[in-house]
């Protein structure tokens, strides 16, 4: 009996349902002039010729017997329109429904796998502080993005997990312990994409923009950031075809103002300053000297009106610091906080350019006597900390936020009255930056050149300190005055 008669012949007869046949014959290997698959094997079902070709005469073979154990093991008819045996057959099928199912989900995107993919997208090229603000402004909106109907998560457990769980290096990675259950819940508990075509999805995102986890309405300014945020998004998705148009183009949500106008409780003044200054030096203990580090600091932000990440990144080779008369300060660089999972250096502190400007550009700074001496007297002390920077901590590395925030409320407490304390006077370091520039303005430095040594345009600077300029209130009421009594309003 022949090699291909015997393959054929457990079933050779017998009844299938539709399609199939038992009627199967294998016929040996044979070798052809192709050069990339020169072995072939055929086999016939029901008087239909099927082929195969491979690459080498071991595949040919383990498929020979592939084929043979589903004619004489297993018995299986086989389909006669492709010639595979059953099994086969309803395996492809199960794929292709598997594919089928995965492509019909892929399609409807949810909220959070689009947030992934769009973070992602803006990742590469962006600033630390860019990146965790996108992500803080899609945790928030992704509260009013939830599924109804199903129990969620505390809301400040979904915006942590969001937040981790959009950095593209936790792609696949395990979300840590106390992320975990809101992390998995975010998987497959949002809202598809599509649901933003519902006015009402729309409002409830936007009351969540504007108003914090406690449901009190959200300061101004980071309303405006958050909900400016969400519209990127929203443009990126129309551009990817994934929304038909914007979702806010639409939305009648109340626009809450900017409240960047600076408040002129907070200014503090000469005698206040240095108070503050000097009471900065007596927190913690002398030893660690603790608040003594950061006594310049603060001067910098009050006499140069620099901001907290421009004095962080100083050096010393950036100042010009003479035995008499004015220095300057040559600012390149800033060192704003942003956390580890945002930077690509794995540091809390980013490395940026200066703000508002093009990279390698940099901004003299003139500085008076008063605050040349006191940095002279910082380094004196102190010396440079790593990389040449003025201001380090205790090991030299960079100041951290939190260090000159502690230093500054403790440095408040001793140097104000409790009812000043409680007040919003000096109430951050960067108002000594607010003061500084408010005192500029009132001394009657055009705006161009204030606007030029704080980094600012005059634009900002009109709108930010229109209520901080001394006087202006009573120039305008005489202005109103003169117009009345010249139309006769005010009585003789």
């Amino acid at each position: 009996m022949s090699k291909s008669a015997r393959a054929g012949a457990g079933r050779s007869s017998g009844s299938a349902r539709p399609g199939y046949s038992f009627d199967v014959k294998l016929w040996q290997i044979t070798k052809t002039q192709r050069k990339s698959r020169p072995y072939r094997l055929r086999w016939k079902v029901a008087g239909r010729v099927h082929g195969d070709t491979f690459a080498s005469f071991a595949l040919a073979e383990s498929r020979e017997s592939e084929l043979r154990q589903a004619i004489n093991r297993r018995g299986e008819p086989f389909e006669i329109e492709s010639g595979l045996p059953e099994s086969e057959v309803r395996a492809a099928a199960e794929k292709a429904a598997r594919e089928a199912a995965e492509a019909e989900a892929a399609a409807v995107l949810d909220w959070f796998a689009f947030c992934r993919a769009y973070v992602a997208r803006r990742w590469r090229g962006s600033a630390a502080k860019t990146r965790e603000g996108i992500a803080d402004g899609l945790a928030t909106a992704t509260l009013g993005m939830l599924r109804p109907g199903e129990q969620a998560p505390d809301a400040e457990a979904l915006r942590l997990a969001f937040r981790w769980g959009v950095v593209p290096a936790h792609q696949g990675a395990e979300p840590p312990e106390e992320l975990g259950e809101a992390y998995r819940w975010l998987l497959t508990g949002t809202r598809p994409l599509a649901d933003l075509a519902d006015t009402a999805v729309v409002e409830d995102v936007l009351h969540h923009l504007a108003h914090r986890l406690d449901g009190k309405p959200a300061a101004g300014d980071t309303h405006k950031r958050r909900r400016r945020a969400v519209n990127t998004a929203f443009e990126y998705a129309v551009m990817a075809g994934e929304l038909s148009g914007n979702p806010f183009a639409r939305s009648r949500g109340k626009r809450v103002g900017s409240q960047d106008v600076v408040d002129p409780r907070v200014l503090v003044n000469p005698a206040q300053a240095r108070q503050l200054l000097a009471a900065a030096s007596y927190v913690g203990s002398w030893h660690r000297a603790r608040g003594r580090r950061l006594v310049a600091f603060y001067a910098v932000m009050y006499y140069a009106a620099l901001r907290p990440a421009e004095v962080v990144g100083l050096r010393r080779a950036d100042c010009d610091l003479p035995k008499e008369g004015w220095g300057t300060l040559t600012l390149w660089e800033t060192r704003p906080v942003a956390g580890k999972q945002w930077t690509d250096s794995g540091e809390r502190h980013d490395r940026r350019g200066l703000k508002a400007r093009e990279v390698k550009t940099d901004r003299p700074v003139p500085i008076p006597p008063v605050l040349v001496a006191i940095l002279r007297r910082h380094l004196d002390t102190f010396g440079t900390a790593k990389e040449g920077r003025v201001f380090g901590n205790e090991r030299g590395d960079v100041v951290g936020s939190s260090t000159y925030w502690r230093v500054w409320e403790e440095a408040r407490e001793l140097a104000l009255p409790p009812d000043r304390v409680a007040s919003p006077l000096a109430g951050r370091p960067y108002d000594l930056r607010h003061a500084c520039i408010t005192r500029w303005l009132n001394a009657g430095v055009p705006v161009a050149e204030v606007a030029r040594r704080v980094g600012n345009s005059p634009e900002v600077i009109h709108r930010r300190y229109q209520g901080c300029i001394d006087g202006h209130e009573q120039v305008a009421n005489d202005k109103i005055a003169r117009a009345m009594e010249e139309d006769g309003d005010i009585a003789a």
